[in-house]
């Protein structure tokens, strides 16, 4: 199956993954998606993942019985891209939850990308 928007696909399926209270969720990988599961455990929304061939696995965390993650946002799309300069990056629910950029430096969290002084592609926001 052709998904179009491969990194709103890979949002959509944690956000239901967590509404079903699924441990572990499975899909097709890419370098972005390892890449921003790399970004989600630093910052401490998932547990772990691995990448095995074609297939990334995501190990969800729960906190109480509730999510860690309580929302997605998919922010630059295929039909409307949105580029940032470094000032300009938003802060997610105020401090709350982080962004993700695909910048000249690599895929970064926000406050990383603020940090080095680089914009790009605000990819999608978590909080």
């Amino acid at each position: 199956m052709s998904v179009t928007d491969p990194i709103s696909d890979m949002l959509t399926r944690i956000r239901n993954a967590h509404r079903a209270l699924h441990a572990d969720l499975s899909f097709p990988t890419s370098k972005l998606k390892a890449a921003i599961a790399a970004i989600l455990k630093e910052e401490g929304y998932i547990g772990d993942f691995a990448v095995d061939g074609q297939a990334l696995t995501i190990n969800l965390k729960y906190q109480s019985g509730k999510p860690i993650i309580s929302g997605l946002k998919r922010v630059s799309k295929p039909g409307r891209r949105v580029y940032v300069p470094a000032e300009a990056i938003p802060k997610v629910q105020n401090g709350l939850g982080i962004s993700i950029l695909s910048t000249s430096r690599g895929i970064l969290e926000g406050a990383k990308a603020r940090e080095l002084n680089v914009g790009g592609e605000l990819l999608c926001e978590i909080w």
